[in-house]
């Protein structure tokens, strides 16, 4: 952010970390899709906005078709890099799958994965949630805390 725009009793911060729970209903998707875009914005991120945003309704769409119960969404942004997980109740692992030219849906993962830098399954659990399904865009900075593999596993 240039400083002209930062509160001046405001230092520069090199790493964001926000959360967002969403209820487990048609709205998540455009509530989660919203919050990322305004915490792009707000941190003068704009070119990551499109496939962030893109990316993060899908995948809180397939919580939102595959689960019950609600999700839990975390944006992490450094200077080099933006990882969102998303992570919810079920511990059934996510299941890429090749749509066909006229089905409905089955592209998500599929899109992602097109999109992101990298993605896969959390290792880790949040609280209650079984599993974190997460994606990664920016440059790799050699010594990033977000630093990861593409896996799935």
């Amino acid at each position: 952010m240039e400083a002209a725009r930062r509160a001046p009793h405001r230092s520069v911060q090199l790493a964001y970390d926000y959360s967002l729970f969403a209820p487990g209903d048609a709205t998540a998707p455009k509530v989660c899709r919203d919050f990322v875009r305004g915490v792009l914005r707000t941190l003068d991120r704009e070119p990551l906005v499109m496939p962030a945003t893109l990316c993060t309704s899908e995948l809180v769409t397939n919580v939102h078709l595959h689960t019950k119960g609600t999700a839990m969404l975390r944006v992490q942004l450094t200077p080099t890099r933006l990882r969102v997980s998303v992570y919810d109740e079920s511990h059934d692992r996510p299941v890429t799958t090749t749509a066909g030219m006229t089905a409905c849906w089955g592209r998500g993962l599929t899109l992602v994965a097109e999109f992101a830098d990298t993605w896969g399954v959390a290792a880790d659990r949040a609280g209650r949630y079984a599993k974190g399904v997460w994606f990664e865009l920016g440059e790799t900075a050699p010594d990033s805390p977000l630093q990861a593999a593409h896996c799935i596993g």
